[in-house]
C-alpha cells in the first residue's frame, strides 16, 4: 500500500516523518478550489428506513444551541495565566519546562501552542461543514440525509465559535498546516459516500472527541471549557452516525471492500501521526530558540512515547475501528509500529459521549 504524502516522507532516528516543505504549504493553502465529483441520490422513500438515524437526528435537534447568545463571552481567558497544565497535554512548554525555561516563557509557549491547536480544529470543521454538505446529495437514505443536514448546522456553529473564540480571545487565526490541508481535501474528494463518511465521522470526528475531551479534563477557564464541552456533545453525535452508518456498510461490503476500508483508515491515521506535529513546530519552534527536529527527536525518545502517542487515538478511533471490524490482525502490527496503538489489544473503549449517543439512538 503506498502511504499518503510518500515524497515528503523522510527519516528522524528510526521514525518515517512526514514534513512537508513551506513553499509547498504556502502552495496548498492557495489550493481554495477542489475537484469534487459528486454524485446526487434522490430517494422516494420519505418514512424512516433507518431507526438509529432517525432517533439521533432527533436528539440532534433537541441539542441545538447558539454559539453568540448561549456563552459568555464576557468571560476573560488571560494568556498570563496557565489555562491547561503545564506539562503532560501540550508539547513546547513540557520541551522548555525540561530545558529549565521560566514559567513566563513556559506560559507564553502554552499559549501559543494552544492557538496553533485550535486554529487547525477551526480548519478541519470547516472541512466537516463542506463534507456534511456532500453527504446531503449523496447519501441513499432519507434518515441519512436528514442527520447530514443537521451535522451541517452543528458544524456550521463550531466554525463560528472556534474563530470567534480566536477572534475574541486569543487573538491570532494559524494557517492550515500542509498535512491536515492534504488529508482534508482528500476526504472531500473521495468518490463515494461511503469514503468520505467513515473519513471524516469515523476517523476525524473521533479524532476530534478525543482532543476534545483532554482539553476539556485539563482546562481551568470557565470559558474555554463551557465552548469545548459543547462542541464536543455535538461531535459525540456525529462520531456515533459514522459508527451506525459504517456498522451496516461494513455488514454488506465484500472481502476486497474491506481490505480497501481497513486501509484507507490507517492510510490516513498513519500520515497524521507520521507528521508528528511538525507543521506546528515548524511554526512555533524559531520563537522560542527551539529547533522542530530536535524537539521531535527528544520525543521520541522518551520511553513513554508510544503511550503518551497514542493517548488520542486509542480514546476513540481506534476502539471503533475495532468494533467495525476495520483493525485485524492483518494491519494491528502496522498501527503498532508508529505508535497509534499501544497497550490493551483495542483500547478500553469507546468515548463516553458517544456511547450515549449510540444508546439514546
Amino acid at each position: 500500500m503506498e502511504k499518503i504524502l510518500a515524497e515528503y516522507r523522510r527519516q528522524l532516528g528510526d521514525f518515517e516523518v512526514v514534513d512537508i516543505d513551506e513553499d509547498r504549504i504556502a502552495a496548498l493553502r492557495r489550493e481554495l478550489d477542489v475537484n469534487v465529483p459528486v454524485d446526487l441520490h434522490w430517494t422516494w422513500t420519505y418514512a424512516s428506513e433507518v431507526e438509529e438515524l432517525r432517533a439521533l437526528y432527533e436528539r440532534g435537534k433537541k441539542g441545538q444551541w447558539n454559539a453568540e447568545a448561549d456563552i459568555d463571552w464576557s468571560i476573560p481567558f488571560p494568556r498570563d495565566e496557565w489555562f491547561l497544565p503545564r506539562e503532560g497535554i501540550q508539547i513546547l512548554p513540557s520541551v522548555l519546562t525540561m530545558m529549565g525555561a521560566d514559567e513566563a516563557t513556559c506560559r507564553e509557549a502554552a499559549f501559543d501552542e494552544f492557538a496553533h491547536t485550535l486554529s487547525q480544529l477551526l480548519h478541519g470543521e470547516q472541512a466537516a461543514l463542506q463534507l456534511c454538505g456532500q453527504l446531503t446529495n449523496a447519501c441513499p437514505t432519507m434518515d441519512a440525509k436528514f442527520y447530514a443536514a443537521s451535522q451541517v448546522i452543528d458544524e456550521a456553529r463550531h466554525v463560528e465559535v472556534f474563530a470567534k473564540f480566536l477572534e475574541r480571545k486569543v487573538g491570532t487565526i494559524y494557517p492550515i498546516g500542509g498535512t491536515l490541508k492534504v488529508l482534508l481535501d482528500r476526504l472531500l474528494s473521495a468518490p463515494t459516500w461511503k469514503t468520505k463518511t467513515l473519513g471524516m465521522q469515523c476517523l476525524f470526528e473521533g479524532m476530534a472527541v478525543g482532543i476534545f475531551d483532554i482539553i476539556q479534563k485539563g482546562s481551568t477557564n470557565s470559558l474555554l471549557s463551557d465552548v469545548i464541552r459543547r462542541v464536543k456533545q455535538d461531535e459525540a453525535r456525529h462520531a456515533a452516525f459514522g459508527i451506525l452508518t459504517m456498522r451496516r456498510t461494513v455488514r454488506e461490503a465484500t472481502p476486497d471492500e474491506l481490505v480497501e476500508m481497513e486501509d484507507f483508515s490507517f492510510g490516513l491515521l498513519e500520515a497524521l501521526n507520521a507528521n508528528q506535529q511538525l507543521d506546528m513546530l515548524h511554526d512555533l519552534c524559531p520563537k522560542y530558540g527551539l529547533d522542530a527536529d530536535n524537539v521531535v527527536a527528544m520525543l521520541l525518545a522518551q520511553p513513554e512515547w508510544a503511550r503518551f502517542n497514542s493517548d488520542v487515538f486509542m480514546h476513540t478511533v481506534v476502539p471503533n475501528l475495532a468494533r467495525l471490524g476495520l483493525i485485524t490482525e492483518r494491519t494491528e502490527s502496522r498501527y503498532r509500529a508508529c505508535g497509534i496503538l499501544w497497550g490493551d489489544r483495542f483500547g478500553s473503549g469507546t468515548d463516553a459521549d458517544v456511547q450515549s449517543s449510540l444508546a439514546s439512538s
